[in-house]
This record gives C-alpha cells, structure tokens and sequence, in this order.
C-alpha cells in the first residue's frame, strides 16, 4: 500500500508542476509513479513474468525521463518505450503462445489506423521509427489480447488486467500522436498521463494474479 501512495502522491506532483508549467518539478515527479510500480512488484512472487514487467517498467521510466527533459528527445523517448513494448511482448509469451488470430486483427488494425492518421500529416524523417514503434505497439497488445482467449489457461484477473493495461497504453500513445503531428489540444498532457499511468498500473497488477509457473 505505502508505494501505490507514493505513486499517487508522484502523480499529484506531476499534475501540479503541469498545471504551472514547472519545468523541474514535472521533471523530478513525473518518473515516481513508475518508480513506486518497480517497488511494489518486489512484493509479487518472483516468476519469469514479474521479471519481464518489471524490465518494462524500467525502459518505461527511462522514457519518462527523456521525454520530461526540457530538450527535444522525442526519438530516444520513443526508443525507450520501443523497448518496454517488447519487454512486455516477452512477458505476455511467458504464459500464453496461441496465434490468436482475432485479437491479432485488431491489434493491426488499432495500429494501423493509428500509424495511417500520423502518417497522412506528415512525419518526415520521424517516418520510420514511429512505423517501427506502431509495429512493437501492436504486438505488444496482441499478446496482451490473446491471454484474453478461451482455454489460453491465463488466470483471468491477470489476463484482463493486462490487457486494459495494453489498450490504455495504446490510448495514451495515439493522444500523444494525435496532439503532435496531427492537431494540439489543451487537454493532451493531461489525457496522456493520466491514461499512461493507468495503463502501468493495469500492467504491473497483472502480475500478482498470474500463476507461477
């Protein structure tokens, strides 16, 4: 219970810095929620599916951290969650290796559209790593997706947590996409946060309902 209060007082913090347009404080809150996560999960039994969030959970932080920084690091931003996305693919394949052909489907679909809309305004020289992003992105919830199927004999807690984790994740990015490169509304940093937040949160609570095996 003390690190998901941690969490949420990090949120506050964060919230509040974003609110003032304080540089530092954001820089310094923005990463304890993630960081809260990584120290609760030490509380989870130590299963190869635990060590696999909690890897994505430290790219994920990196992330943050980059894309806090008051210099343009958009790209090793998007290299670092690159990374999470694969580390929670891996997790994901721990427990479940069905094609899943549904849940794939849509996965392409959501990040197909999401790559399309970014892509018909224009992405220049951003082109080629938000393509590659986009693809890890979609595995990444088709995985999380094909825990959801029936006799995949994923424990359903774990399996629906995950994947609202997946789809919260894949919300966050499309308002990041959306507020970059297609048209910035005033309510996009708020939006972005609080669903990325969500999504880690979703992710990280999968573990301590996933069977050990």
């Amino acid at each position: 219970m003390g690190w998901l209060i941690l969490a949420v007082m990090g949120a506050a913090a964060y919230l509040y810095g974003l609110s003032l347009h304080a540089t530092l404080l954001c820089l310094l809150s923005k990463p304890v929620p993630v960081l809260a996560l990584l120290g609760w999960l030490q509380d989870a039994p130590p299963t190869l599916y635990r060590r696999w969030i909690s890897i994505g959970l430290l790219f994920s932080l990196l992330g943050d951290i980059l894309l806090a920084w008051p210099a343009d690091l958009f790209v090793f931003g998007l290299g670092a969650f690159l990374f999470a996305h694969l580390a929670y693919l891996k997790a994901y394949l721990v427990d479940c290796r069905r094609a899943a052909l549904l849940p794939l489907a849509l996965a392409l679909i959501a990040g197909g559209s999401l790559f399309s809309v970014m892509a018909s305004h224009g992405l220049g020289e951003l082109l080629i790593p938000v393509g590659v992003y986009a693809l890890a992105i979609s595995a990444m919830l088709w995985r999380a997706l094909a825990r959801l199927t029936p006799g995949s004999g994923v424990p359903r807690a774990s399996a629906w947590l995950a994947a609202a984790g997946a789809l919260a994740f894949v919300i966050s990015d499309s308002l990041i996409g959306i507020d970059r490169f297609v048209h910035p509304f005033s309510t996009a940093p708020y939006l972005i946060i609080l669903s990325y937040w969500l999504g880690q949160w979703s992710i990280a609570a999968s573990v301590f309902t996933q069977s050990k095996r």
